[in-house]
């Protein structure tokens, strides 16, 4: 677990570094899974109706409610360098 929480880590750290940004499906999936794999399920109200970015930010991050940190923080990586390769 240490191993995958240090390449998560690594993982955060690389995607800031892209030349080109992805797309925005691509981001709130990046955003998801950093969330999921890092505080777990989705907490807290969700944002209001007008708030549009927090609301889609919400929204994803719900839709992976009930999976496994350390199955998130796997497909973050995976995601992360499929787009920096």
């Amino acid at each position: 677990m240490a191993d995958l929480k240090a390449a998560f880590e690594q993982a955060a750290v690389a995607i800031k570094g892209l030349t080109e940004k992805p797309d925005n499906d691509t981001l709130l999936r990046l955003y998801a899974l950093y969330k999921q794999g890092s505080e777990g399920d989705v907490s807290g109200p969700k944002p209001g109706f007008f708030d549009f970015v927090a609301t889609a930010k919400y929204e994803a991050w719900s839709k992976l409610a009930g999976t496994d940190q350390a199955q998130a923080m796997q497909k973050y990586i995976d995601l992360v360098k499929k787009l920096t390769s």
